[in-house]
This record gives structure tokens, C-alpha cells and sequence, in this order.
């Protein structure tokens, strides 16, 4: 329980880096890319402590960001919607090395905030229920 804690604290710490920079529009592309960094490594630590969570609380071995979503849907963790919108973020995280492309980057960006929030209320169920 201590490991999935300080998952837990590591996943929001990088949650509240992302939050720093999200929701702002007419950005430079420096900063729009900094966004995009810290999606990035945000996002891999919110679903590694899902993986986590599921193995520890729920017993249940997901090994794949969108099989965690999926599995974090069956527990109840997140809605439907919402596992259709994280599904949504794996994809776009798997795009994130093609920010060289200005659409990609701008389009991506512009869906950080709603991904944020997305994130933020998982890791918080997931707190809730290890608690």
C-alpha cells in the first residue's frame, strides 16, 4: 500500500506540472510544446499507478496503457465516457513524438486541459478507493 501511496503522490506531482501549463490559448510553440512534454510523462505516470492500483487493490493484471483504462472502466474507477476519452489520450500520446508536425501539436495541446482533468479524476478515485 506505501508503493501505490507514493505512486499516487508521484502521479499528482506531475499532474499539477502539466496544470501549470494547460488552458492558456495563443501560446508560443515553446511553451505548447513544454505542455506536451509534461502530457507526456504525466500521463505515464497516471496510468502506471492505475496499473499498479489494479494489481494491488483489485487484484487484476493490466499490462497496457489502454487495457488499465479498460480495466479501470470494469472496476467502476471511470465512466464509460470517460474510458473513451482516455483511449483517446493513449492515442494521443502515442502521437506526441510527431509534434514536429504543427497540427498534430496544436491539436494535441488543445485537448491537454480536458485530458488533465480526465486525469486528476481518476488519480483521485483511485486515492479514494486505496484509502
Amino acid at each position: 500500500m506505501e508503493r501505490l501511496q507514493a505512486r499516487l503522490d508521484s502521479a499528482r506531482a506531475a499532474l499539477d506540472t502539466l496544470l501549470e501549463l494547460t488552458g492558456k490559448k495563443d501560446v508560443s510553440r515553446l511553451h505548447r510544446d513544454a505542455a506536451i512534454q509534461r502530457f507526456e510523462y504525466t500521463f505515464e505516470a497516471v496510468w502506471k499507478t492505475g496499473k499498479a492500483y489494479l494489481l494491488e487493490i483489485e487484484g487484476l493484471n493490466a499490462a497496457s496503457p489502454k487495457k488499465v483504462i479498460r480495466a479501470c472502466l470494469q472496476t467502476g474507477i471511470i465512466s464509460e465516457e470517460e474510458t473513451h476519452l482516455g483511449l483517446q489520450m493513449v492515442d494521443d500520446r502515442n502521437l506526441t513524438a510527431h509534434t514536429y508536425h504543427e497540427k498534430v501539436a496544436e491539436g494535441i495541446y488543445r485537448k491537454l486541459a480536458q485530458y488533465a482533468d480526465l486525469m486528476r479524476k481518476w488519480l483521485s478515485e483511485m486515492d479514494k478507493r486505496a484509502a
